[in-house]
C-alpha cells in the first residue's frame, strides 16, 4: 500500500489508541497429579491405575461444567538403591498428570478440595482464563478506536478544525489476562488424612478478574486549519 504523505492541503495526524478493561474470568485450569510408589513394577501399575481412575471418576462427576479432561504426562521409573553398586532398583514411582477445566465456579472449591484429600494426589490451580473467542477481546478493540478517534478529534479541535478522513488503522497489539503462579493445592499427608474424622470443608475460591488491553495506531487527515 502506498503510504500517502501529508501535505499543507491535507494535514495529517497519528494517535494511538488504548482498550482495557476487566471482566470475570469464563473457566478455571486446574492439574491434577496422581502418584504411586512400590518396590514391584507391575504392583505399582496398579496402584497408579487405580488412584488414577478414582480422580478420573470424581472430575467427570461433575457432569457439564467440566469442559476439558486430559490426561497429560505419565511417568513410571526405577529409583535406585543410595548404598552399593549396579542397577539394584530401591522402589518403582509412577505419576500421572491430568487436566481439567471447568466453567462453573461454584463446585470448584469442593472439587479441588476433594481431589486434594485422595491419597498420593497434588492439585496445581485454579489458572482464571479467558477463552480465545472471548468477546472482552472485541470490545477491547472497539474501546482502543474509540480512544484513537477522540484522541485524534482533540488534536483537530485544538487547531480549529476537525478530523476528514480515515488513512489507516492497524492494531498494535492485543494482550490478554497476565499469567501468575497459581495457589498449589498439595495432598494431605496419609497419617493426616486417617486420623482426620469425615471430610475436609470445602475451599472458598474467589475467581481471578481478567484485564484484557487493546492498542492500535491510526493516521487521519485534517481539514485544513487556518493559522
Amino acid at each position: 500500500m502506498t503510504q500517502e504523505h501529508a501535505t499543507p492541503g491535507a494535514p495529517q495526524v497519528t494517535v494511538r489508541g488504548e482498550g482495557r478493561l476487566e471482566v470475570d474470568p469464563e473457566f478455571a485450569r486446574i492439574w491434577v497429579t496422581v502418584t504411586a510408589r512400590g518396590t514391584d513394577r507391575s504392583a505399582t501399575l496398579t496402584e497408579l491405575t487405580r488412584r488414577n481412575a478414582r480422580v478420573l471418576d470424581l472430575v467427570k462427576a461433575q457432569g457439564e461444567v467440566v469442559e476439558k479432561l486430559e490426561t497429560g504426562r505419565f511417568s513410571i521409573s526405577p529409583e535406585l538403591g543410595r548404598r552399593g553398586r549396579g542397577e539394584r532398583v530401591h522402589a518403582f514411582v509412577g505419576r500421572v498428570r491430568t487436566t481439567a477445566e471447568l466453567s462453573d465456579f461454584t463446585v470448584l472449591g469442593e472439587l479441588v478440595t476433594r481431589l486434594a484429600d485422595l491419597e498420593m494426589t497434588g492439585v496445581d490451580g485454579p489458572w482464571w482464563e479467558l477463552r480465545p473467542d472471548s468477546p472482552a477481546y472485541a470490545e477491547a478493540r472497539r474501546l482502543a478506536v474509540a480512544e484513537a478517534v477522540q484522541r485524534a478529534r482533540a488534536y483537530a479541535e485544538a487547531l480549529g478544525t476537525s478530523l476528514a478522513s480515515l488513512l489507516e488503522l492497524s492494531d498494535a497489539g492485543l494482550a490478554g489476562p497476565g499469567s501468575s503462579m497459581p495457589p498449589v493445592f498439595a495432598a494431605a499427608p496419609a497419617a493426616f488424612a486417617t486420623e482426620r474424622a469425615g471430610e475436609a470443608p470445602a475451599l472458598d475460591l474467589e475467581p481471578q478478574r481478567q484485564t484484557v488491553t487493546a492498542e492500535v495506531v491510526a493516521r487521519f487527515t485534517m481539514v485544513p486549519p487556518a493559522l
